[in-house]
């Protein structure tokens, strides 16, 4: 779940301080990785709770 916070970051720092001039496809790539990360995330510790 830490690295969904670290791309969310780097997303938004990038979209600050880069001179992207597509800002929407970091935003999409963003987006899906942190949903991606998160999810995993979630699961495991749902998994890790489930079998104590």
């Amino acid at each position: 779940m830490d690295i969904a916070k670290y791309i969310t970051t780097a997303v938004i720092l990038t979209s600050i301080f880069g001179e992207v001039e597509n800002k929407w496809i970091i935003y999409i790539g963003g987006l899906l990785s942190v949903i991606i990360t998160l999810s995993a995330g979630l699961w495991l510790v749902k998994d890790k709770k489930k079998g104590e």
